[in-house]
């Protein structure tokens, strides 16, 4: 049975890891668009920094997030001065750490179902007269959408696990920033919080399973129901 702190941390983190994906699909249906339909100067240069989060160890990208985002970053004090938002030691925080890590994993699923759509089939379109917000938003999404739900749903996973990112720029508050990594991580802290934090182990490799699971499973389903139309 678990506990209030860990059905707490339960929610806290399902609540950062939807905002992580929320706030990254705009931009990342945009970069994956850019990366597999424009040729430009620096291009490979660009690729390295989007999947930088990946190779990099999180607490380096949580401390550049600090940085940036925080009281003395210039983002940060723009942030806080214009908008009065304030990112570092928040859940709002965790959700912006949580967010960069997964959006590589975001960007990649969509820009390779990107790369195999036909463009002979956004040239058909646009012959006829369909513009090219048209021609993304009825001929490219939907083809692409295979990618697109895979992708959400690997983010949605990679930001409900992350911890170094998390840990170092937003902390480990308790009902703030603990998600399910850190209230784990604090268990194996704490003398005689071994069965709580096996049950939270074993709740985490659940969650990991049913996300790849239904990734899969969406993915099928769209691909089938675009045969489908083809047919």
């Amino acid at each position: 049975m678990l506990t209030d702190a860990e059905i707490e941390a339960i929610l806290i983190s399902l609540r950062v890891a939807s905002v992580a994906v929320a706030w990254i699909l705009i931009p990342g249906i945009a970069v994956a668009w850019l990366m597999a339909r424009r040729e430009f100067r620096g291009k490979a240069l660009l690729d390295g920094l989007l999947h930088l989060p990946l190779v990099l160890p999180p607490v380096v990208v949580g401390y550049l997030l600090l940085l940036s985002l925080g009281s003395q970053g210039m983002l940060g004090q723009w942030l806080k001065l214009w908008w009065g938002i304030r990112l570092p030691f928040t859940w709002q925080g965790a959700a912006v750490a949580g967010g960069v890590m997964a959006f590589p994993l975001l960007v990649r699923a969509l820009r390779l179902s990107l790369e195999a759509v036909d463009p002979r089939l956004e040239a058909a379109a646009s012959t006829l007269g369909a513009g090219r917000w048209r021609v993304f938003a009825t001929i490219t999404l939907p083809l692409t959408l295979p990618g697109l739900l895979t992708g959400t749903v690997l983010a949605f996973a990679r930001a409900l696990s992350e911890f170094g990112a998390t840990i170092t720029f937003a902390s480990n508050i308790p009902g703030e920033t603990r998600t399910l990594p850190l209230a784990l991580y604090s268990l194996i802290q704490t003398p005689g919080g071994e069965a709580a934090a096996a049950r939270l182990c074993a709740l985490s490799v659940v969650i990991a399973m049913v996300s790849l699971v239904a990734s899969e499973w969406l993915a099928r389903r769209a691909r089938a129901r675009l045969r489908g139309r083809d047919a």
